[in-house]
């Protein structure tokens, strides 16, 4: 049976913007005292919050002022508008989806603003996600809730339980686990125990979404 809907997370999944971000945060943290690598980054803080992260980053010895949270996304957005790149493989998808009538939609613990800064690159994309756009910040339910999942499957009028989560995060498996979703999960870079441990089905491409829907 196809899904009633398929929800997508959006930074790194619908739009490849983890490198930017992250590599922000690393030189920020850096330059106020706390040291780590990427792959340390990643391991903490992917599929969180910034305001997260600045919580976190100052527990750990970061000397971050007062007003990070709004100056990194201020210069954030700007790095990313330089060029943010599609997901290999996801305008192909979001065809599929339409030729088969299945509704999407994106539910991202970003603000509303960092989609606009990503998204709004490739207009055909944006455009056929219109209204169709939910921010866990903005709306004051950031993953691993399930409600901002349950918010995006509701919108598109689909039963939630027939709804399923493409996730690259085991918090955004978290919350898809928690509104009752099934859970495809990205692992472009190879297997990701952390997320299989969250309960979503792990594949490596977006080529083969399709098949996992059974369309």
């Amino acid at each position: 049976m196809k899904p009633s809907a398929v929800l997508f997370d959006c930074d790194g999944v619908i739009v490849d913007s983890e490198p930017a971000t992250f590599a922000l945060i690393q030189e920020d943290f850096a330059a106020h005292g706390l040291n780590l690598s990427i792959p340390e980054l990643e391991q903490m803080f992917i599929g969180g919050t910034i305001e997260g992260v600045a919580r976190q980053g100052r527990a750990l010895g970061a000397a971050l002022p007062e007003n990070w949270v709004e100056s990194y996304y201020d210069r954030l957005y700007a790095r990313l508008r330089m060029g943010t790149k599609l997901m290999p493989g996801m305008r192909e998808l979001l065809d599929t989806l339409d030729a088969n009538g299945i509704p999407y939609a994106v539910g991202s613990n970003g603000r509303m603003a960092k989609m606009e800064a990503t998204l709004g690159q490739h207009p055909d994309i944006r455009a056929r996600l219109e209204g169709r756009l939910f921010s866990g910040q903005d709306l004051g339910c950031p993953k691993p809730a399930p409600d901002l999942y349950l918010i995006a499957a509701r919108s598109l009028g689909a039963d939630p339980s027939r709804s399923v989560v493409i996730e690259d995060s085991p918090t955004g498996a978290r919350a898809a686990r928690a509104a009752g979703m099934r859970c495809l999960g990205f692992a472009p870079h190879g297997p990701n125990p952390r997320l299989a441990a969250e309960g979503a089905e792990i594949f490596a491409a977006m080529r083969e979404v399709p098949s996992l829907l059974g369309i």
